[in-house]
């Protein structure tokens, strides 16, 4: 069975950082293209980052570009997202997919507040 399990995110003063997790299961992720998306109340979900099979990431999201970084433990099956100098602007659900695939995880609330 496919899952994705997100886990990390939490609630964190501007300035601050947190690391995301997405732990697959029933799925080699490293085969996958996967990426992360974040929806905050009332707006659209964005695309944030994403990272390819050879293991290339990339920052989609250019009001990230510079503060967050996506990566992946092949041996841990693991994607994760870190996030540094966090802005209130961040506050979303945070969620890892594999697009081609339709897999999504549950979710991780980010909350950047003072």
């Amino acid at each position: 069975q496919v899952q994705l399990v997100e886990s990390g995110g939490g609630l964190v003063q501007p300035g601050g950082s947190l690391r995301l997790s997405c732990a697959a299961s029933g799925f080699t992720l490293p085969n996958y293209a996967m990426t992360w998306y974040r929806q905050a109340p009332g707006k659209e979900r964005e695309l944030v980052a994403s990272i390819g099979v050879i293991g290339t990431g990339t920052i989609n999201a250019d009001s990230v570009k510079g503060r967050f970084t996506i990566s992946r433990d092949n041996v841990r099956n693991t994607m994760y997202l870190q996030m540094n100098n966090l802005k209130p602007e961040d506050t979303a659900v945070y969620y890892c997919k594999a697009p081609l695939m339709g897999w999504r995880g549950q979710g991780t609330q980010v909350t950047v507040s003072s």
